[in-house]
């Protein structure tokens, strides 16, 4: 009897692994034959076109395969993964264009290894929900807002500069780990408006907690199985993950609940209110994330305890994660370009002062800093902080004039597309002048999105330019950089952000006294 049991559970499973294969393999061909300029990737029954990853399966060699796709087939391509599950890879810019201007599409199952943490947060809401939530949201990034918390990124920036000096003199070191730490402080501090103070206390539990879920976010990403949540709940990165929720879940409710206690007052929460008005929210007053959505309504009721918590872990997850990258990078690249690195430093006195190190930076200032603008923009053609977006089309969609039917992925690669010499001749080398205004006016305007576009573009991108900006004139302003050891030069991989497998090393050395500087 168990074995008649054994047999047809087994000659089920091969009728469904059979059926299941010849199925993607057909919707593959259609989609060929409906979309002629796209190429098709080398692909073997059941494989798929997992088998190109062989040579590297390291998180760099992985990543490396995945983006260097478009070189070696053709800009836009149908992959398929594992049992022949087609996608489509898109890197030419009018395609992209189209894909994100389409009413039917939703995002891709990238984004499903980040619920358990964000839930339906504005990176993975849908529909009406992320409308509702875009559109109370939007306030807290106006930019008299954000000019207000320019008084927390002064602040926490100063701190990071400190921690360097005990690298000075001492060769290479790992600024990403610094960088990590400052950007949790300034995201803590001015979306919820606590200081958990991590570039004093590295070894907190939630930052633990951070750094393990980014983590699984990545190996669940890259995984052959990843279509079937299954197996990864019978995995021990289950319960790593159930773990490392539990600390982040606990203290944005923790926040939460005593934010919520302190508006119960009747004066703080008449206080509060005021906040909202359109005259006040735009004026002097700072409002954390966290404040408008304790008081927002939608369709006349408050938001739940979950809803807020969902929106202050995303703004804490994208916050820090994107900022740190593109810092970091930023880094890295000004240390292998001293002509830059001189320009920028210039640039900086002639607008801030000679001692821009000590200034207290305004909007206006760092509004004015235009070479540094162009420097950020051209780390981010080379190193996107976001390298790929998911997506997946929700009903039939439109692409080149044809019709694509439902449930079919597509990866815009960023990466792909911001380092394509034929829209960026010489694409490694590293040159802002290409994002000044002649150059960029010659441009597709959607060769170049590393805040995304369209309506589900960044709604956090002046915030996170401000962010980095600051940080790097206070950078700029103590230290020179100055370029790592061969052996330490930088190699990526990607989960939801760009990062870099070990680390990214920089030398610095003083650009003057640095006695000012103080814990």
């Amino acid at each position: 009897m168990i074995l008649l049991l054994l047999l047809a559970l087994f000659l089920i499973s091969l009728t469904w692994l059979i059926t299941t294969v010849f199925t993607n393999i057909r919707l593959a061909r259609e989609l060929q034959r409906k979309l002629p300029n796209f190429r098709s990737t080398p692909a073997l029954p059941i494989l798929g076109s997992t088998v190109l990853f062989r040579s590297d399966t390291s998180p760099a060699g992985l990543f490396e395969t995945f983006t260097g796709f478009h070189r070696r087939f053709g800009n836009d391509l149908i992959a398929q993964s594992f049992l022949n599950q087609p996608s489509l890879q898109v890197t030419s810019a009018t395609v992209v264009e189209q894909i994100i201007h389409a009413k039917t599409i939703r995002k891709s199952i990238i984004y499903e290894f980040m619920k358990p943490w964000l839930n339906e947060g504005l990176i993975t809401a849908l529909g009406k929900k992320w409308a509702q939530r875009r559109k109370v949201i939007t306030p807290a990034f106006h930019f008299k807002i954000l000019e207000e918390f320019l008084g927390i990124f002064n602040e926490r920036s100063e701190v990071f500069v400190t921690k360097l000096q005990t690298h000075l003199g001492k060769g290479d070191f790992n600024i990403y780990e610094n960088v990590t730490l400052c950007t949790l402080d300034i995201i803590s501090e001015s979306a919820m408006g606590v200081k958990i103070n991590a570039q004093n206390n590295p070894d907190s539990s939630y930052v633990k907690a951070v750094k393990e879920m980014s983590k699984i976010i990545f190996m669940r990403l890259f995984s052959m199985l990843r279509e079937y949540s299954i197996f990864f709940h019978a995995s021990k990165a289950a319960k790593r993950q159930q773990a490392a929720l539990a600390v982040l879940h606990g203290f944005t409710d923790s926040v939460i609940r005593e934010r919520k206690s302190q508006l119960e007052d009747d004066q703080s929460h008449k206080l509060a209110q005021q906040k909202l008005d359109e005259t006040d929210i735009y004026g002097k007053r700072k409002m954390t994330l966290l404040e408008l959505l304790l008081n927002v309504t939608i369709e006349g009721h408050p938001l739940s305890d979950t809803d807020i918590r969902e929106e202050v872990d995303t703004f804490m997850f994208a916050g820090h994660d994107t900022t740190t990258s593109c810092i970091s990078f930023c880094a890295y690249h000004i240390t292998r370009n001293p002509a830059v690195q001189d320009r920028l430093v210039s640039e900086m006195e002639q607008i801030i002062g000679k001692d821009f190190r000590m200034a207290e930076l305004t909007y206006s200032m760092l509004q004015e800093l235009k070479y540094l603008d162009m420097t950020i923009k051209e780390v981010l053609r080379i190193h996107p902080s976001v390298p790929v977006i998911g997506r997946k089309s929700a009903s039939d969609m439109i692409i080149d004039g044809q019709s694509i039917p439902a449930g079919v992925d597509i990866a815009i690669l960023i990466y792909a597309m911001h380092n394509n010499p034929e829209v960026f001749p010489d694409p490694d080398r590293f040159d802002p002048e290409r994002f000044n205004e002649e150059n960029s006016s010659k441009r597709h305007p959607y060769s170049y999105i590393p805040f995304s576009a369209g309506a589900r573009n960044c709604i956090g991108q002046k915030y996170a330019m401000l962010e980095v900006k600051a940080t790097l004139v206070k950078l700029l302003g103590c230290y020179r950089l100055l370029p790592c050891d061969p052996q330490n030069e930088v190699r990526v991989m990607s989960d939801m952000t760009l990062r870099p497998v070990d680390g990214i090393f920089v030398k610095i050395e003083a650009r003057g006294a640095l006695s000012f500087l103080s814990e």
